[in-house]
């Protein structure tokens, strides 16, 4: 231990460890020039702010200053097809000569979406899901059904369309609604032959009411009588009466009128 620290007051440690000290800081300098000379350190052009552009003038652009590009494309209804929006490097960016610059323009063609399944849903409904298909609604026109605002119908060009059906994102489409009012007239039903309970059934299911019942001849058992005669009749030249249209109706036990 003693030798080693007589060692150390020594002139010649003094000297090897200055020299030890220059080497280290020499081979740092080195280092340091070498790695900027190769990475031209402080070199460079600013990258121009192409955003907002057309694809045409950032070309332009990018090849009067030599750099190289990079193109991508998406889609959006609400923007010009060709413009760009977005570029990689920012703007005024500091890069080097022949840096890639990668652009993302709006393409011209928009992808196709298969056409949702809104047919029974309510108006604001369907506007809700046409919406996150990119599908906007033109002409909307309504037809008597019992449904209101009930998507009843829905076409493209003129052409109905069906669910699942392939069309261009951002089309517009005409939509047909129910009203809630229905059908001003029902079909008269043929009620000669029936009892009186089938034939209150029959009324009620097509939207028509009872009005007045008569029983003709000797009636033995009322719930086995049938109607002979109704008022309407069903013929030839009517076969369809108003919603809510009372028919009259006379039963007996005997045969029914033809």
């Amino acid at each position: 231990m003693n030798k080693f620290l007589a060692y150390l007051r020594t002139s010649t440690f003094r000297r090897n460890l200055i020299i030890a000290i220059l080497s280290i800081a020499l081979l740092l300098l080195i280092i340091f020039f070498s790695l900027r000379f190769y990475t031209r350190h402080g070199e460079g052009q600013p990258v121009p702010k192409l955003k907002g552009l057309s694809v045409a003038e950032a070309i332009e652009i990018l090849d009067a200053q030599g750099f190289k590009y990079q193109i991508d494309s998406v889609y959006q209804m609400d923007k010009k097809p060709g413009l760009v929006v977005e570029q990689d490097p920012d703007a005024n960016t500091n890069v080097k000569a022949n840096r890639t610059i990668y652009l993302t323009i709006i393409t011209t063609e928009a992808p196709d979406v298969g056409f949702p399944d809104i047919f029974e849903m309510t108006y604001l409904e369907a506007r809700a899901v046409l919406s996150n298909y990119g599908i906007k609604i033109g002409d909307t026109t309504y037809t008597s059904d019992i449904a209101r605002d009930r998507i009843l119908e829905a076409s493209y060009k003129g052409r109905q369309i069906s669910r699942g059906q392939q069309i261009p994102k951002g089309s517009v489409i005409s939509l047909v609604l129910g009203d809630g009012k229905g059908a001003s007239e029902v079909d008269l039903p043929d009620l000669i032959g029936r009892t009186l309970t089938e034939s209150v059934f029959v009324l009620k299911g097509s939207s028509l009411n009872v009005g007045t019942v008569n029983y003709e001849g000797t009636i033995t058992d009322s719930t086995t009588a049938r109607v002979i005669r109704q008022f309407p009749a069903l013929s030839d030249s009517l076969n369809k009466v108003s919603i809510g249209t009372p028919v009259d109706l006379t039963l007996s036990n005997g045969t029914p009128v033809e």
